[in-house]
């Protein structure tokens, strides 16, 4: 049955940076019976070809105004979940802390949460699972079965690559005019301390708090995704929630070009009304 306007869920947002908790994140949200929660979604990329669609390149937008168009673009996120019986919404993607301000519009409750993780552990993470699928270029590089571990590195922090375009995203939300509907759950605490990041999320969104059991962590949707990528494993998610010491496999001079990176640790960095967790 079709959810009516009157008991439509709540909607809030998952994003930040690549390699950085958000699987692992949702997989945990999703014990509580009364959430949805998963990877990415297709919602993001409909979003923006609509916002495409409506801009005034095209002659019909002389049909449109602003308020039709807020009217389509919370449609496309309703209307994807409008099946879906949870009461709280957590769609995931990369490029929503590009699009804070839109979304606060739509959603004038809405919180988002942003996981991040140091730079140089997010490179490492990809490189692991390249070198891991040595014998399948993968996805994340186009397929291209060239490059080197320099390359692939410079490729990825690039303004258009996949780790560089979600940390501009989410520099320009931190340091936004919503920068107060941000919450930045780090994935060291996240996998040290997961009772402590998930208590932060419940009293962010204003959820009653939800036992989980972070020794049984479920997580099996990402699989035909990551075969489709080429890089098996890419949302793979532990079943028990700890952390992982263990050697960087970058050469130190490649893992040492990120470091500053982590701009929320700086205490110089002005970013008032962001929760870090």
């Amino acid at each position: 049955m079709t959810k009516t306007h009157r008991d439509e869920p709540s909607f809030h947002f998952i994003s930040g940076l690549p390699r950085s908790g958000s699987t692992l994140l949702a997989a945990i949200l999703r014990q509580n019976p009364r959430f949805h929660a998963s990877m990415t979604s297709p919602v993001g990329e409909m979003f923006l070809t609509l916002l495409e669609a409506m801009s005034d390149r095209k002659e019909t937008s002389t049909f449109l105004d602003d308020a039709t168009r807020q009217r389509v673009l919370r449609g496309v996120v309703t209307s994807y979940y409008a099946t879906n019986e949870a009461q709280v919404i957590f769609d995931t993607s990369r490029l929503w802390c590009s699009k804070l301000p839109a979304l606060s519009g739509l959603f004038p409750r809405t919180r988002m949460i942003a996981c991040v993780r140091d730079t140089s552990w997010i490179i490492d993470s990809i490189e692991r699972l390249v070198r891991r699928n040595a014998y399948r270029p993968s996805g994340i590089f186009n397929f291209q079965a060239g490059g080197t571990v320099y390359s692939r590195a410079t490729a990825l922090a690039s303004s258009d690559g996949l780790v560089g375009f979600a940390y501009d995203a989410l520099r320009e939300a931190c340091f936004g005019e919503h920068a107060q509907r941000l919450l930045l759950v780090q994935y060291d605490t996240l996998v040290s301390s997961p009772r402590k990041a998930l208590a932060a999320i419940y009293d962010f969104v204003g959820e009653p708090w939800f036992e989980h059991d972070f020794e049984n962590v479920e997580f099996e949707e990402g699989k035909a995704c990551d075969e489709r990528l080429g890089t098996p494993g890419l949302h793979a998610v532990r079943r028990q929630v700890r952390t992982e010491t263990r050697a960087s496999v970058l050469p130190q001079d490649l893992f040492r070009r990120f470091e500053g990176d982590a701009f929320w640790r700086h205490s110089g960095e002005g970013m008032p009304g962001v929760r870090i967790i």
